[in-house]
């Protein structure tokens, strides 16, 4: 690995090489801890470099009284600090012995994430930080980096530090983490990409594949309805649909294990739940509804605000593997 400090020095967006495997958000606070944790086993169980990326933007005062002006912060101090951050973090993960560099970027946060994540395989990042002398790497940038980013995301809340190992009781935690990835769907076309790659990170992972479509409940706010609602006839239906996916997903997943549940709920409750045992939660960036009534989206950002575990969102792309879908059973009509 190259130290920190030789990777960053002098480092811009557009200067250094372009990363191509995991990058990890980091700023020096718990949550990005947690997400470098994340990051670097992943990295070791895909055999990708990890890349460590800082970004900060040196603030300007305006000065009070009567002699107007301006005062900056030595741009030195901030970078020789933010090389710091790196070296200790670079240093919690050295022992998993991966190709791993880090550098500090002078920018904006989010567009420097969103940037570097334009060649990134995977961009990490902890659910909010501590804004600091790094500025705000974290928090509403991680808001704003699953839904515009060019590559999937993983978000990794600071509820996962004690199942990763970190601080007293993390042994009771780990055990309760079930060998599963879930992944959640409504029959759009983005939801089935995101089960493809909930498959193949559960098979790398030797883990089970649980797929997951929630219904919403029948409540008073559907009594606009022309007529009632037949659920068992919607239930009926949508497991329909479930069980033709489940065909195609074996066959292009022969030997991995696969579940499937469809329930009676509200999906950000339902895979927020799942979170707290489940290795990690895929979804996609958007849905259109199908026939779950919503499950992507807005529900995306729900279940990330709130989740236990790690959530990966999938940018939405085309696959060649969903053009034989339709032949395995009826599938959701645009």
């Amino acid at each position: 690995m190259s130290s920190p400090q030789e990777s960053t020095q002098g480092a811009t967006p557009g200067q250094a090489p372009s990363p191509t495997g995991i990058v990890v958000g980091i700023d020096g606070s718990e949550q990005s801890n947690c997400a470098l944790i994340w990051a670097a086993r992943e990295a070791k169980t895909r055999n990708l470099p990890l890349h460590l990326v800082t970004a900060y933007t040196v603030p300007i005062f305006a000065a009070s009284g009567l002699d107007g002006g301006y005062a900056t912060v030595d741009d030195d101090v901030i970078r020789q600090g933010a090389e710091a951050v790196l070296r200790e973090s670079a240093a919690k993960v050295a022992h998993l012995d991966i190709q791993m560099d880090a550098r500090v970027e002078n920018g904006d946060a989010a567009g420097v994430l969103l940037e570097l994540s334009e060649t990134a395989e995977l961009l990490v990042f902890g659910s909010r930080g501590r804004g600091g002398f790094i500025g705000r790497l974290l928090g509403s940038v991680s808001s704003a980096l699953p839904a515009h980013a060019k590559c999937a995301t993983v978000t990794v809340p600071l509820s996962c530090a004690k199942r990763l190992g970190e601080g007293p009781g993390s042994e009771e935690a780990i055990a309760k983490i079930e060998k599963v990835v879930i992944v959640g769907v409504d029959g759009s076309d983005q939801a089935r990409y995101a089960v493809l790659v909930a498959a193949e990170q559960a098979q790398r992972s030797g883990s089970t594949l649980r797929i997951i479509c929630a219904v919403q409940p029948y409540t008073g706010s559907l009594s606009w309805m022309p007529a009632p609602v037949d659920r068992e006839a919607l239930f009926a239906e949508i497991q329909l649909q479930l069980d033709a996916g489940e065909k195609w997903v074996r066959s292009h997943f022969p030997k991995l294990p696969i579940e499937v549940q469809l329930i009676e709920g509200s999906a950000v409750e339902v895979l927020v739940k799942a979170s707290e045992t489940a290795e990690l939660v895929v979804m996609g960036t958007r849905g259109r509804g199908g026939f779950a009534g919503m499950m992507l989206g807005s529900t995306t950002d729900g279940v990330r605000h709130h989740a236990k575990g790690p959530i990966m969102v999938v940018r939405d792309r085309e696959d060649p593997r969903q053009g034989d879908r339709s032949a395995f059973g009826p599938l959701l009509q645009a």
